[in-house]
């Protein structure tokens, strides 16, 4: 299960397919093998807020496309596990989207499949944990059809 928040100031916009992300959550979830029952939190938000997110947690004072804060525990009241949080900004993510020349939807679905990776303890700080979740999140890219493709950055 996924839950979606939007920052007030994007509310309506058309670039965000809550059922599209839903459904890309279970799918990445049975690609992975992570229990369907999983749950995890993803908040679309603006530049500022994840600027300020950034700054906080990871010491950078600018904006990025995806910030993701695993969390993993067991929900008390119905046993699932909680992943964690996901926090992906619209502005960046339809820049990124012009600039590579794909709808700014399949880059938030790009952004998603990565955050989720992350949650998942996936990381890609050493060449090697980096092509190991590239593969993977090339592979899941390819099966599900999605048009966004990561940089090498």
């Amino acid at each position: 299960m996924i839950e979606i928040t939007i920052h007030e100031k994007l509310v309506g916009s058309d670039q965000i397919d809550n059922p599209a992300l839903t459904g890309l959550t279970a799918q990445v979830m049975l690609i992975t093998g992570t229990a369907p029952e999983s749950a995890l939190s993803l908040r679309i938000t603006t530049d500022e807020e994840i600027q300020q997110l950034n700054k906080k947690y990871l010491g950078k004072d600018a904006p990025t496309d995806v910030l993701s804060f695993p969390i993993s525990f067991e929900d008390p009241e119905t046993g699932a596990p909680y992943l964690g949080d996901i926090v992906i900004s619209l502005p960046t993510a339809t820049r990124q989207a012009e600039s590579s020349g794909h709808a700014a939807s399949e880059e938030i679905k790009l952004l998603l499949v990565h955050g989720i990776l992350h949650l998942l303890g996936y990381d890609h700080t050493t060449p090697e944990d980096k092509s190991q979740m590239w593969a993977l999140q090339n592979q899941i890219l390819t099966q599900l059809d999605i048009q966004a493709k990561p940089t090498e950055s």
